[in-house]
């Protein structure tokens, strides 16, 4: 593994998940495997998130939006902190949630929007304007 892989990971991670609280996913693998857990990161951080064919907002409400329809809360809160990190207003992570009531249906959307409420309570940001 290269050591610019390795840099690319670390910056990855601290622009999207800086000041992230609660069990990050990488801690929980790493109670069970710590070098599972370190590839996975290295995968899916290094190299899927900082990917730049999309930018990294792009990147995160296309998160959320699939985690919004998969009913995926726990993950979807990380990636709506994450893309309140790159950027991306409360409003327009609301909207691309919004959107997912379209296609998977009402009762995902109420549950992501639940969640984004809840972040932006905790994080003093509510109510969004």
């Amino acid at each position: 593994m290269s050591d610019e892989l390795k840099k690319k990971t670390a910056q990855t991670a601290a622009l999207y998940f800086e000041g992230v609280t609660g069990e990050v996913p990488y801690k929980l693998w790493s109670q069970f495997d710590r070098g599972l857990a370190k590839e996975f990161s290295l995968f899916i951080t290094g190299r899927m998130y900082s990917r730049e064919v999309i930018d990294h907002p792009s990147r995160q409400l296309v998160a959320v939006a699939a985690l919004t329809a998969l009913g995926k809360t726990d993950e979807l809160k990380l990636h709506l902190h994450a893309g309140l990190n790159v950027g991306i207003e409360p409003r327009h992570l609301a909207e691309a949630i919004f959107q997912t009531g379209v296609y998977a249906g009402v009762p995902a959307m109420n549950d992501g929007l639940k969640t984004l409420r809840t972040l932006l309570k905790e994080l003093d940001r509510w109510p969004i304007e």
